[in-house]
């Protein structure tokens, strides 16, 4: 094995995937991102979820609304669902693994809401259900997923398709995403107003 050409290869894929996926959602991140901002003006909050890798890419990004991104600025209110053990395990236990969100964003969710959905395959039961919820509560609903995700993202209000089926390269593409996202808003909302 080729070392040097393996590193190259995945840093080529990972390349040319964000690439097109920024150049196909340009549009939809800045009509996302004034959403998330008019949403924290308005007093509501952001609900982010996922399994596996997607779950830590929710509180990754939880985490940067929370504490800080680029700006000293005041916390923003935003809470990864796939964080409290004994939540998920009690519903997963008393419950069905298909309900660890859903009865979260029940108790948790209000009208106006952003709830971000992450979820490589689009496949994954309890991230289905739980966008119904989000749905059936009026909350802003959003979809990060991948090429065979398509279920999954018509159920969102704001879609976002990587062209992959390779999940490294989804997963790359979505923490991207997110960084973006997080930097758009506090420009939006702390950005110093220019002396004219």
């Amino acid at each position: 094995m080729n070392m040097k050409k393996t590193i190259q290869k995945a840093v080529n894929q990972s390349i040319e995937v964000k690439s097109r996926f920024f150049d196909e959602y340009m549009d939809g991140i800045i009509e996302l991102a004034q959403s998330i901002a008019d949403a924290f003006n308005n007093g509501k909050k952001i609900l982010i979820f996922g399994n596996g890798g997607s779950s830590t890419d929710a509180s990754h990004i939880a985490a940067e609304f929370i504490n800080r991104f680029r700006k000293d600025r005041p916390p923003l209110p935003a809470i990864a669902l796939n964080t409290d053990m004994a939540v998920i395990t009690s519903i997963a236990n008393d419950y069905d693994f298909s309900d660890v969100f859903a009865k979260q964003l029940k108790s948790l969710g209000e009208e106006g809401d952003i709830v971000i959905g992450i979820s490589t395959s689009g496949g994954s039961k309890n991230i289905l259900k739980a966008m119904d919820i989000a749905k059936k509560k009026k909350m802003v609903t959003v979809a990060l997923t991948g090429s065979k995700g398509r279920k999954f993202a018509a159920k969102a209000v704001h879609a976002f398709i990587v062209p992959s089926d390779n999940t490294p390269r989804i997963q790359e593409t979505h923490i991207t995403l997110g960084h973006i996202i997080c930097e758009m808003v506090e420009e939006i909302l702390f950005e110093a107003p220019r002396k004219k």
